[in-house]
């Protein structure tokens, strides 16, 4: 169980992925919980998404939670598999929810609706691969999987 949840390639690829994804998304995050780079805060974020999109508390509780603290995780290398599940999970729900009718190119030319879903299938894609590979170097999951001499 323990190499199923924290083992790791231990290499350079891991690690990249697990840095772009991290440092990606954790502005998101902080924007959502703390109020940074204009974003509505805690109570801001979640009036939005409970009373505009109508999102269960639970759900937009759990998207702050992935973003802000599941991005950190991941550029810490811990718990990586994990955290790489709630981001698919998370990044597919934001697609079906909120981008899917605006089509696959984001809204470069201010042309359409809103945003394609594009940018969210990178996550997908980037998280799909630590999930596979696990968090690479210099991670907190390649220090507990590794065994002791």
């Amino acid at each position: 169980m323990k190499k199923l949840f924290f083992g790791t390639n231990n290499d350079w690829v891991g690690f990249i992925l697990r840095l772009t994804l991290g440092i990606i998304i954790w502005p998101h995050g902080a924007q959502k919980l703390l109020g940074m780079f204009g974003g509505g805060g805690f109570e801001g974020t979640m009036g939005f998404f409970t009373g505009m999109l109508h999102l269960p508390w639970i759900v937009g509780f759990l998207v702050i939670l992935i973003e802000f603290f599941g991005s950190l995780l991941i550029i810490a290398g811990f718990a990586t598999r994990a955290w790489a599940v709630a981001m698919i999970g998370l990044f597919t729900g934001i697609i079906f929810t909120a981008h899917i009718q605006n089509g696959f190119f984001m809204n470069w030319m201010g042309a359409q609706a809103g945003e394609g879903f594009e940018y969210h299938l990178l996550v997908i894609g980037i998280s799909i691969a630590l999930l596979i590979g696990g968090s690479g170097k210099f991670s907190v999951d390649a220090m507990i999987e590794k065994p002791n001499n």
